[in-house]
C-alpha cells in the first residue's frame, strides 16, 4: 500500500520528539502489512468514519485514513495518553 508524504507539521512534530526513525520503520511495516502485530492497528470509533490508528512507540500513535484510492494517509499524531 502506498503511504502519502507527511505534512511538514507533522515532520516537524516527530523531529522535535526525535521519533521519525522509529516513524519510518513503522510506516514501513504499515505499507507492507497492515495488521502487523507491533504496530498494533486499531479502528477508531465510530467506524464509519474509517479512521485508523497505529503504534509508533508506547507513548505515540499515528491517525491515518485510507483514501478512495487505496493509500495511506496519515492525519496526525499524537501522544497516545494525553
Amino acid at each position: 500500500m502506498n503511504v502519502k508524504p507527511l505534512k511538514e507539521t507533522l515532520r516537524k512534530y516527530l523531529d522535535r520528539r526525535d521519533l521519525t526513525k522509529k516513524f519510518n520503520k513503522q510506516i514501513k511495516l504499515l505499507s507492507e502489512n497492515f495488521s502487523y502485530p507491533s504496530l498494533n492497528t486499531e479502528i477508531i470509533e465510530p467506524k464509519e468514519f474509517r479512521l485508523y490508528s497505529f503504534r509508533i512507540d508506547r507513548k505515540y500513535r499515528a491517525i491515518f485514513a485510507l483514501t478512495n484510492e487505496g493509500e495511506i494517509e496519515i492525519i496526525d499524531i499524537n501522544d497516545h495518553y494525553q
